[in-house]
């Protein structure tokens, strides 16, 4: 690790500690949303934009410390581009539920199950892995993982399509087929928070190879 002469403002990394604790509680609010019965779905869908709101607070602040700091703990550049990918990964979350509710969307496929739980799982990796940039240890396996993660969800969101255009259960009439278009725009939004966690993933990664 490089040797500073000057100080650094340390508290970036509690800020990104506390940020990413957001993206836990809104995959983890997801998961309940699409495991819940319809009428029960609003309520989590409500909350997750509150989650999604304290998200972008977070950003702000973050934001605002950047714009105040002389000496940052990493690349200025770095700094933005965590918080707007972190940023990225909540609003598509929130999306996918807001999506699910204004659509009125009943069933949905195993595959957006699987997708949720591969979201959850990112979540939990990347609040497990943002303490360890005051160190910059222990960093690799982070975001290798994040990286096999995006793979697997990238399968399931193929096979996911597959099934929906192949099936002939949306194929029966225009209120099926249109049924098809609002499965697909939930898979894809769920494909945007996978990306945008290997995002995150990347900048760790940028960050780890210019600070040692």
């Amino acid at each position: 690790m490089r040797f500073r002469l000057t100080p650094r403002d340390v508290t970036f990394f509690d800020l990104f500690a506390m940020n990413a604790q957001h993206l836990v509680d809104g995959a983890d609010l997801l998961a309940q949303l699409i495991g819940a019965e319809p009428p029960d779905r609003p309520a989590h869908a409500a909350r997750l934009r509150e989650i999604e709101q304290d998200a972008d607070d977070a950003k702000g602040t973050i934001m605002n410390r950047l714009n105040q700091t002389f000496v940052t703990p990493f690349d200025r550049d770095d700094i933005y581009t965590l918080a707007a990918a972190m940023d990225d990964c909540i609003d598509a979350m929130e999306a996918a539920g807001d999506i699910i509710v204004r659509y009125q969307i009943v069933d949905l496929p195993d595959g957006v199950v699987t997708m949720v739980a591969t979201l959850q799982r990112a979540a939990e990796l990347t609040a497990a892995a943002m303490p360890n940039l005051r160190t910059m240890t222990d960093l690799k396996p982070y975001w290798v993982e994040i990286n096999r993660l995006e793979s697997e969800a990238n399968r399931t969101y193929r096979a996911l399509l597959a099934h929906l255009f192949g099936s002939p259960q949306f194929q029966r009439s225009p209120a099926d087929v249109v049924e098809l278009i609002k499965l697909k725009d939930v898979v894809d939004v769920l494909e945007q928070a996978s990306d945008a966690f290997e995002r995150v993933g990347s900048v760790v990664q940028t960050i780890y190879v210019k600070e040692t």
